[in-house]
């Protein structure tokens, strides 16, 4: 039977370092370990190049290499024969590698040794296994194709953004068994995203934002690209204060919504959700158990992102399908009887009776709204008119407003200060007032 990449595909986890053998320019050999071997394709394999030494200058002599990864399961050897083609110092390949060795780096204790300088890709020349005695293979997870026609299947079936994000969540912590997870968007200007769906937390975080760049969810964006972090690693923790898109020098104390991560991850991955080589967001799930998610949980929910990508990006272009049912959210909750809102026009900051509650497009919406309601008695609005309002600052292409409105909506119902949207019809929607509305702006 013929090897393939994909078949080893174990042996790059990092749980077991390779060994490397190359030669110099005047035929003399050398052997040395590997911190990792990193899955490109079929075809091509990344080395890190992280010191200069004699390894290095034997490759950019003789671009010739045979490297030997170990199977952490069978402890079957296999050869690897490749020859060097280039370094990439950015870019998806270099930021999926970056993750991983920072990963493997903590747990050694050697995060301080271990800097990528950059990624070497080699072509895969041949495949070999190694005589010898391996033991038994695992059983192969089964039943995983089959779940994921079950979730793609559901998916399918959304008509909404609500409905979208709720099945999500619910394939995750349900059928893959991945109890701790987010869904996040990006923003308007496409410099951060924001929560709109979580589970497993006690709070849901929703409108808490992370920058491109900042963590694996950061980096997954920026690169557009899934990373995969099995072990601890402070390059790639996130600390629990929200990451606002206006920079820290610009962010008023007090308007933050908390980061609902755990306190303690051992294993990280965030998936890109795309469409038409667009970013829309990110999918994240995380375990407090180190060597968590494997590659072929990575396959899955690459598949996943990609189908809620292109489901997304049809809502964001046709909004919510006619037979979409209206929200039912019950009666409206007993708080105080005066509401004192306040809108700041610094960032759209809403506060209502003291606490802090949203800021940014949601913000802007809410205070529109509640300026009608006050002046006009007006409780029934539309996404038509919301569209049409130069003072929300919308993008005239894809403007991402029903995203915004659940995000609101969700906020609302989780702090529960006495207001909140109810969907009544497509495009349109109510907001319920529970006591008197004191507004004024600042």
């Amino acid at each position: 039977m013929s090897l393939t990449l994909s078949a080893l595909r174990p042996c790059m986890e990092g749980a077991v370092p390779a060994t490397m053998a190359t030669c110099s320019a005047d035929g003399t050999p050398n052997v040395a370990y590997l911190s990792q071997v990193f899955y490109v394709d079929e075809a091509h394999v990344a080395l890190s190049f992280q010191f200069f030494n004699k390894t290095r200058q034997n490759i950019l002599a003789q671009p010739q290499a045979t490297v030997l990864v170990l199977h952490p399961q069978t402890a079957q050897f296999y050869r690897l024969h490749l020859r060097y083609l280039r370094t990439e110092t950015s870019g998806p390949v270099f930021e999926g590698m970056k993750a991983q060795l920072a990963g493997i780096a903590s747990h050694e204790g050697l995060a301080e040794v271990f800097r990528l300088r950059g990624s070497d890709i080699y072509a895969v020349l041949g495949i070999e296994a190694v005589d010898g005695q391996p033991l038994p293979a695992p059983p192969e997870r089964s039943g995983q194709l089959a779940l994921l026609r079950r979730a793609s299947d559901q998916l399918s079936r959304s008509t909404s953004l609500d409905a979208l994000l709720n099945t999500l969540i619910d394939t995750l912590r349900g059928p893959l068994d991945m109890p701790h997870a987010m869904v996040l968007l990006c923003d308007e200007a496409g410099s951060s995203l924001y929560t709109v769906a979580s589970c497993g937390y006690p709070l849901s975080g929703v409108g808490s934002e992370i920058a491109l760049g900042d963590g694996v969810i950061g980096v997954a964006a920026q690169e557009q690209t899934a990373v995969r972090v099995n072990h601890l690693t402070s390059a790639y923790r996130y600390s629990q204060a929200v990451r606002s898109g206006l920079g820290e020098a610009d962010a008023a104390p007090g308007q933050e919504i908390p980061y609902p991560g755990l306190p303690e991850p051992r294993s990280q991955m965030a998936v890109p959700m795309r469409c038409a080589g667009r970013l829309l967001g990110v999918l994240f799930v995380e375990s407090g158990q180190d060597m968590r998610f494997s590659f072929e949980d990575e396959d899955m929910l690459v598949a996943l992102a990609g189908q809620v990508g292109a489901t997304l990006a049809h809502l964001q272009a046709h909004g919510d399908a006619p037979e979409a049912p209206p929200t039912d959210t019950g009666p409206c909750p007993q708080t105080p009887a005066v509401l004192q809102v306040r809108c700041f026009l610094a960032h759209h900051s809403v506060f209502v009776n003291g606490s802090y509650l949203i800021k940014g497009v949601a913000g802007a919406i809410l205070c529109k709204l509640l300026r009608d309601h006050a002046a006009h008695g007006r409780t029934e609005f539309s996404n038509r008119e919301l569209r049409l309002d130069p003072s929300l600052g919308l993008p005239d292409v894809v403007d991402n407003l029903e995203a915004r409105l659940l995000l609101l909506q969700r906020r609302l119902l989780e702090q529960n200060v006495g207001l909140r949207l109810e969907k009544t019809g497509r495009g349109r929607f109510r907001l319920c007032v529970s006591g008197q509305v004191v507004l004024t702006q600042g």
